[in-house]
Order: C-alpha cells, then structure tokens, then sequence
C-alpha cells in the first residue's frame, strides 16, 4: 500500500488539476492498493483509477465522475451518495457495496474486457470516453460488472448502461432506473420494489424471483425477459415429489417419501427456503434456478446442471456434485462443508460425510465467503471462479486453475 504522504500528494496535485491551476496533475492511482482506506468527500472527478482495489475503502459522497474505474475492486465500499456519473466502471467489483442514494447517471457498467498492452490492437469495445486506453490490466480482473447483494437503494442509475451485469439479491427498490440499460443482466432475488422503470430495457434479463411490487412496467422493455416458474406451475407429480418429500423431512421418514427427480426439467423454478435434504435430482436440470437459502444436506446432485442457478446461502452440506455444471452459479455464503451423519436416535454419530465436487464446472462460479471446508474439488474446473473470504481449509484442490 502507498505511503499516505504520497497518496495526499497525488490527491493535492489532483485538486489543482481539477481547478485548473499551476502545478495540477490527473490522478493516476491505476492499480494501486488503497483497500480500506477512508476516502470519504475525496474529489477524484476524471482520475485514473483502473484495476485498483478499493475493497472495504469509505469512499461515501466522493466526486468520482468521469473517473476511470475499468475492473476496479468496490467490494463491501461504503459508496453512500457517491458522485459515479459518466464513470467506466466496466468489469467493476461491487459485490456487497453500499450505493444508496449514489449518482451512476450514464455511467458505464457493461462487461469489462482485458485491455491490449500499449503499442497493441485497440479494444473494440472501448468506450471513448474512458482515459488511459492501453493500460494494460491483469485478464483474471476482468470480467462481468458484479453489483451481486449490493445495496443500490434510492440510487439514480438514469440512463447508465448495466448490460450484462449481475445483480443478484441486490437492492433496487426506488432506485432511478429511467432509461437505464439491463439488457441480458441477472436479477434473480433482486429488490426492484417502487423502481422508476419508463424506458428500461430488460432484454433477455434474467427476472427469476425479481421482486417489482409497485413497479409501473407499462413503459419498460420486457422482450425476451425470463421470468420466474412458481413451484404451483410445475407438473402435478414434480409438485407432489416436493410435497411428499417436506413431510418425510418433517416426520423423520414416518411419513410421505423421499424425492427421486432424476432428471427432472426445474430450469428457473423457484425453490428459495425448500428442503431437499437427501432427495436424488441426479441429472436434473436446474438451469438459472432460485435456490437461495435451500437446504439441500446430503442430497444427490451429481451431474446436474445448474448453470446461473442462484444458490447463495444455501445449505449443500454433504451434497455430491460430481460433474455438476455450476458455471456461472452464484455460491456465495453457500454451506459446502461436511455433513454431520446421524445415528439411528438421529444424534450425531461424530462422524461426517463431505461434499463432493468432483469434476465438477464451476467457471466463472461466484463462492465469495462459501463454506468449502473438507470438500473434493479434484479435477474441478474453476477458471475465472471468485474464491475472496472462502474457507478452503483440508479441501482437495485440483491442478494449478487460475483462480481470481
């Protein structure tokens, strides 16, 4: 980390830049640690801030407009009435952030991709406004904007373009969304209660479990837009295979039956909350499927496909996943630890069963502060997988992925 006589110099310099006067020079901070730092009113307007990390930092009411924020890391930042408009934030981190009340007006939250090194091709997707092209930042930084359980209450997001970000389990509700780009994003279990909605674009967005209770749609652009399957729309028999299986957990097996849904078709279902504890969905497909805060102990997923399947907070203890697909999926704060297993009296026997992950495809998955204590993940595919704050304490770790 930078000395704070060095960093109060850049901000100095900074400030007559800003003003315009003698002895002024554009800030650039691009790649520097200032994780945790307490930045709050700081006036970065137009600096140069690419691929820093700002992790858990007090930027609340900064001036950061037309800032350059390409991959830079926001998460767990105190962002509370922050100035952000105009700014590139593509492939910015902001998992957790409190934004309520922050201006992203026209801001830009697309996709962040790698930058050619200087002297290279140029990046075709370059926002023309954004300074310092050519910077080269680290591959692994970039990638989809991640405002993933970030707080964006009462925020004025008019007319900033969030295509494909992720926005799950954020906080939406009277937020600014005139105008406002949410093509292809995820928003299973976002907050969108009395959101400002005329001229939003929600092409192809994922809506599963979206909350938009006092929302005025009337004016918003809903093509292609997915929105959630209800247990109660589900077959009769997939929805008696639940019910059944809720009474066998409850009785102790005294009652009803255990689930056997190998196979079955749950793409985008809504299971928040259910129990599935020992239930078989060996080869089921669960594709983009809302499955936050389930409890899913010791049951049998192997080879299931739950591709963007939503499963933070979730309770897979003991759970096999071999050669499940799980790219994409959100896991964070999920229980994939070892399962304690019960003797006949049903009290702990003292000993335990992990979760398997073997082979499994969890590319780009999203296991910030995940519970992966025991777990197999031999010959597990985890490119590109977010892995900040997860206990990996005993798990069998495949070859040398990269891990960001």
């Amino acid at each position: 980390m930078m000395t704070p006589e060095f960093l109060q110099d850049v901000l100095d310099r900074h400030s007559r830049w800003v003003r315009g006067l003698a002895g002024g020079a554009r800030a650039d901070l691009s790649l520097s640690n200032l994780e945790g730092l307490d930045l709050c009113y700081v006036d970065l307007r137009g600096a140069l801030l690419r691929g820093a990390k700002l992790a858990r930092a007090n930027l609340a009411c900064a001036r950061l407009s037309g800032s350059d924020l390409f991959c830079v890391d926001l998460r767990h930042c105190d962002l509370r009435g922050a100035d952000l408009s105009g700014a590139d934030l593509r492939g910015a981190r902001l998992h957790s952030a409190d934004c309520t009340g922050a201006n992203f007006r026209d801001a830009d939250l697309r996709e962040g991709n790698p930058m050619a090194p200087i002297g290279g091709p140029p990046d075709p997707q370059a926002s023309p406004r954004a300074p310092g092209h050519g910077l080269p930042v680290p591959a692994g930084l970039c990638s989809r904007t991640d405002l993933t359980a970030a707080s964006l209450r009462r925020a004025d997001l008019t007319g900033a373009d969030l295509t494909g970000c992720n926005l799950q389990n954020a906080d939406l509700s009277e937020a600014d969304l005139t105008g406002t780009n949410l093509s292809e994003c995820r928003l299973c279990g976002a907050n969108l209660d009395g959101a400002a909605l005329a001229g939003t674009r929600f092409h192809n967005a994922d809506l599963v479990g979206t909350r938009l209770s006092g929302c005025d749609l009337t004016h918003a652009d809903l093509a292609g837009a997915h929105f959630t399957k209800m247990l109660d729309t589900l077959g009769l028999e997939i929805q008696r295979v639940i019910n059944n299986h809720e009474r066998w957990i409850e009785s102790g097996g005294a009652r009803g039956a255990r689930a056997e849904l190998d196979g079955a078709d749950l793409n985008r279902v809504d299971l928040r909350n259910v129990n599935l504890s020992g239930a078989t969905l060996r080869g089921a497909s669960l594709v983009k499927a809302l499955l936050a805060g389930a409890r899913m102990i010791m049951a049998d997923l192997s080879g299931a496909d739950l591709s963007g399947a939503n499963l933070s907070g979730a309770d897979l203890s003991g759970a096999n996943l071999s050669y499940a697909r799980l790219n994409g999926a959100d896991l964070h704060d999920a229980l994939l630890c070892p399962a304690q297993i019960l003797d006949g009296n049903g009290k702990p026997s003292g000993r335990i069963w992990a979760t398997s992950l073997l082979g499994a495809d969890l590319r780009r998955a999203h296991l910030v502060g995940t519970q992966l204590a025991s777990a197999n993940l031999s010959e597990a595919n985890l490119d590109l997988a977010d892995l900040a704050g997860a206990d990996l304490t005993g798990a069998k770790l495949p070859g040398a992925p990269y891990f960001r």
